[in-house]
């Protein structure tokens, strides 16, 4: 695990992700003030799997689905209404 500070990180972005990239690096820890701050890590490539789609075509979202989310947050959050 390598460590850099913010200006080496601002500096040696390209390089940092393409060490990254190409496995040579697992994750890059990027210090401010001496302090990690934030952490440099590759993307998951794992291919995701198939949809189920259990649900597809069982109904139909009707256009008007946000008209009442002041009422439902009303009774969920036991305010009056109005």
């Amino acid at each position: 695990m390598q460590t850099v500070n913010m200006l080496q990180a601002k500096s040696n972005l390209s390089r940092l992700v393409e060490a990254i990239e190409h496995g040579e690096e697992r994750e890059i820890i990027i210090a401010r003030n001496g302090r990690p701050a934030a952490k440099l890590v590759p993307l998951s490539t794992a291919p995701v799997g198939p949809r189920l789609g259990v649900a597809k075509d069982a109904f139909v979202v009707p256009d008007d689905i946000d008209t009442d989310n002041e009422q439902v947050a009303r009774l969920f959050l036991g305010e009056p209404s109005r």
